[in-house]
């Protein structure tokens, strides 16, 4: 069956719950993962990051395995340990200074993938280390926008009190509360309003958060969340 152009185009016309997770999950999968017979440390700490393995990542790094490693899908530690959600590990290698900027070959970035995976906490030290918050992946999508349109509030809040615009117009037009809105993402919406989110702006087809919201069935929701 044929979707129709616009939701192919702005993944808002009726916001299948499925359609925006998938998107980024096609960046993100361990398709090309470090196979776990190579030998060297760059690639055995790869994998102890890719099975969580905190102490061995530290023995791997203080052998002298390089703490920016990458996979042939261009996953550093710090990636592998932001998309699984494992803020302890995170933690660990930004203290021993990975490169919080280094994206995959999807340019997808690792506070784009700790946006995604909701861990607040990882949020924070990322952006504390240096992270930027303006890159956009192949599908023109930021960190923000993850943080938005999967509902992780406390993740926004981290972001927005980064200096994120909370008024930002992104692809299309689409602002972080028609995301949320769209989504029915009732305490991310309440966020958004208490930073001074506009209910007014409209995206490139005229609709504005409220209009997104009641379109993919997420109106009574948005209302109660006090979106009119």
């Amino acid at each position: 069956m044929n979707r129709p152009a616009s939701l192919l185009r702005h993944g808002l016309q009726s916001l299948m719950p499925w359609a925006f997770a998938l998107a980024l999950a096609t960046l993100i999968g361990d398709a090309a993962g470090q196979a776990e017979t190579d030998p060297s440390p760059h690639a055995q700490l790869l994998v102890a990051a890719r099975q969580g393995k905190v102490e061995r990542v530290k023995e791997l790094l203080a052998s002298g395995a390089s703490v920016n490693a990458r996979n042939p899908v261009g996953k550093t530690p710090l990636f592998i340990a932001c998309e699984k959600g494992n803020t302890a590990l995170g933690i660990v290698l930004i203290d021993a200074k990975a490169d919080v900027n280094i994206p995959s070959t999807a340019h997808v970035t690792p506070l784009m993938a700790a946006s995604y995976s909701g861990e607040a906490e990882l949020v924070k030290r990322l952006l504390a280390a240096g992270a930027r918050t303006d890159p956009v992946d192949r599908m023109n999508k930021s960190a923000p926008v993850y943080a938005a349109a999967q509902g992780n509030t406390a993740a926004l809040d981290a972001l927005l009190g980064a200096g994120v615009d909370v008024n930002a117009m992104y692809e299309h037009n689409l602002t972080l509360l028609m995301w949320a809105a769209g989504q029915g993402h009732a305490d991310t919406v309440r966020l958004l309003l208490a930073r001074g989110a506009k209910v007014d702006l409209r995206d490139d087809r005229g609709m504005t958060a409220f209009d997104i919201a009641r379109g993919a069935g997420q109106g009574a929701v948005a209302e109660a969340a006090g979106l009119h």
